[in-house]
């Protein structure tokens, strides 16, 4: 691994709203690397907590143990990362903030979710939120979240010349309302090659080729969310991937969601050479 980029001193930031509730943690790093995990976030605030259905109190849908998993990132190779604290069931971090669906056609969750993966109401009866409330979470949590990324972006892109964002992301292998059979283990996403050059996608496809653990795809059901596809500039040297990851391939898929060592052992290495493509990979000038 030859990123040549050590973890040096950097900057650990907690964020906060106006409500003074911290929202997010920001390490800046020094490589031209920045990590997010947007759906990492557990914490549900108490008054949204009464109002949700009893099974929406486990937060069935986050992207478990991300920040744990990345950050080898963070803290070996100098990456910037950034992790928000409250859930997605708070406000969707990877939703357009206009609120209009990912993808067309097919079952998408919203900028608020209303419903689970599983397509069940995450709110008792009487208890939705309205545009007014929608509007406030997207202020108070979504807002400073994407402020924070796009001034990272721009702060390693103008230490480097470029920057490659890396969205992290994991699933349960199969939701049958949200698509059909079984997810591959690894999803690359790149807005169908929009939100990177050409040839670091390839140079990630083909770390993916190179493992025969896990089962992938690229540019599959999962092409990259609205961060992918909002900051993924290529032509402004800031490139974008989304990994779709499913939970099977590093912890167990029921309640309480438990890290599974062995599995994880076995996934470290294939999302360290994947990082490492990053940051050896080097754009035509």
């Amino acid at each position: 691994m030859s990123n040549g980029h050590s973890s040096g001193p950097a900057a650990d930031t907690a964020a906060m709203n106006s409500d003074g509730a911290a929202i997010f943690t920001l390490h800046r790093g020094t490589a031209p690397l920045v990590v997010s995990v947007p759906h990492a976030g557990t914490r549900l605030p108490e008054a949204l907590k009464a109002r949700l259905v009893p099974a929406a109190h486990a937060v069935p849908d986050t992207d478990w143990h991300l920040d744990t998993l990345y950050a080898f990132a963070r803290d070996e190779l100098g990456a910037s990362f950034i992790v928000p604290l409250h859930s997605r069931y708070v406000v969707d971090l990877n939703r357009p903030p206009e609120n209009t669906p990912m993808y067309p056609g097919v079952n998408n969750t919203e900028l608020v979710p209303t419903r689970a993966f599983t397509g069940e109401p995450l709110y008792r009866e009487g208890e939705l939120p309205g545009e007014a409330e929608i509007a406030a979470r997207r202020d108070a949590y979504w807002r400073p979240y994407h402020e924070a990324l796009a001034a990272e972006l721009a702060r390693v892109r103008a230490l480097h010349g470029h920057v490659v964002l890396w969205d992290g992301h994991s699933i349960a292998g199969e939701l049958p309302w949200l698509f059909p059979g079984r997810l591959p283990d690894l999803n690359l996403g790149t807005a169908s090659g929009a939100s990177c050059a050409g040839t670091l996608r390839s140079a990630l496809m083909r770390v993916l080729a190179a493992q025969a653990t896990f089962t992938h795809v690229t540019d599959g059901r999962f092409k990259g969310g609205h961060i992918t596809r909002h900051f993924g500039r290529p032509a402004e040297r800031v490139h974008a991937v989304q990994l779709e990851m499913c939970w099977s391939t590093y912890m167990e898929e029921r309640a309480p969601y438990a890290l599974a060592p062995a599995r994880a052992a076995m996934l470290a290495p294939v999302l360290r050479a994947l990082l490492a493509a990053c940051l050896d990979w080097k754009p035509d000038a």
